[in-house]
């Protein structure tokens, strides 16, 4: 970490999304590095939020842009001039993508393409991190681990905007971010990450498993799983933003075989089925109770796994924590949170302690 601690210090970066759950995270993590932060995203839909938790507000330039808004956009990165992007901005639901479809597409393709093209438009962005999702594969069901340039695919509007917002990614690649074209005219190179079933504290989205699970113990109340048997790949969210930061570095530095697509998943000892999850989460947390209502008129992907090998080869990244320790630190943070503690503290310390093991 000391390198990267290094490298972000001073830089000026900014993050768009900042205002959600793992945008929170990553805007913490920079800020501690002594980045120079600005922020791109809608005002917080939940209270509570991870947004006001952390005192984000008072800490990084805030624009409260729609990113479906193309000329705010380019005039806030004209304005702010961030050598590095990290694009986190989106619709992040699956079961919200089939009530909104639309706006879902729109965001989540147009708002890709809007970020990009202003990178293209202005001068100075060195690196753009495009954050999509686990979920841009054509998923057969057939339990092989996805690689980085398997087919693209998506059955709900989710998955298929995150589908569609790769292919964006990769056509401005090729045409006007090319690796090979490098140093001819521009110094921008772009990458997506893809992750997904990212748990910790400060996520209060509805119909997040976790949430339901705070919710559930907090109100004294059962917590509803409707797909008890799908697998996920579980991770805690320092560990994708691990990868990102890693990769921001490369891509800034110039080093341009890191352009394109990368996966960040978890170990085959973090799969796990929704209903192991919850009985795991249940028994750390001491009390609490759940009920099975089977829910399948909105399809969910049954069983989705990543391969990794790539970023552990090339980024000297993966997944270090087990289940057991993520869901300890996430529920560990909830409660300092409804014990009404100082949650900056306590989200400094998850991230020094997390940091300091790798």
């Amino acid at each position: 970490m000391e390198n990267l601690q290094k490298f972000f210090k001073n830089k000026k970066v900014l993050v768009t999304g900042h205002t959600g759950f793992k945008g929170g995270w990553l805007t913490q993590v920079l800020l501690n590095c002594g980045a120079k932060v600005s922020g791109i995203a809608l005002k917080p839909d939940t209270i509570p939020n991870l947004f006001t938790a952390l005192q984000l507000k008072n800490k990084v330039n805030n624009y409260f842009v729609d990113i479906r808004n193309f000329k705010k956009i380019k005039e806030v990165i004209k304005k702010e001039k961030p050598e590095i992007i990290f694009h986190l901005a989106a619709q992040p639901l699956v079961r919200q993508s089939y009530e909104d479809s639309l706006y879902t597409f729109e965001t989540n393709i147009l708002g890709t393409a809007n970020i990009l093209e202003a990178i293209k438009e202005t001068s100075g962005v060195r690196a753009g991190v495009i954050i999509t999702t686990d979920k841009v594969y054509k998923n057969q069901e057939t339990g092989r681990p996805f690689v980085e340039d398997d087919a693209l695919g998506g059955y709900d509007p989710y998955s298929a905007s995150k589908a569609a917002a790769e292919i964006v990614i990769d056509s401005y690649i090729k045409s006007f971010f090319n690796p090979k074209d490098y140093n001819k005219g521009y110094e921008t190179l772009i990458a997506s990450a893809r992750a997904g079933n990212v748990i910790g504290g400060g996520d209060w989205n509805k119909e997040r498993l976790v949430t339901d699970l705070v919710q559930g113990v907090y109100n004294n109340q059962k917590i509803i799983i409707r797909n008890p048997e799908a697998i996920r790949p579980w991770q805690y969210v320092l560990e994708p933003l691990f990868g990102y930061l890693l990769l921001a570095k490369k891509l800034h530095e110039g080093k341009r075989e890191f352009s394109g697509a990368w996966n960040f998943g978890s170990n085959k000892q973090n799969l796990l089925t929704v209903r192991e999850f919850v009985e795991l989460a249940l028994e750390i947390l001491d009390k609490g109770k759940y009920l099975i209502k089977r829910d399948f008129s909105k399809h969910e992907a049954g069983i989705l796994k990543l391969n990794c090998q790539k970023a552990k080869k090339n980024l000297n990244w993966q997944q270090t924590l087990n289940i057991t320790e993520t869901l300890k630190l996430t529920f560990a943070w909830y409660k300092s949170f409804y014990n009404k503690e100082n949650m900056v503290k306590i989200t400094n310390q998850q991230i020094e302690s997390f940091f300091k093991n790798i």
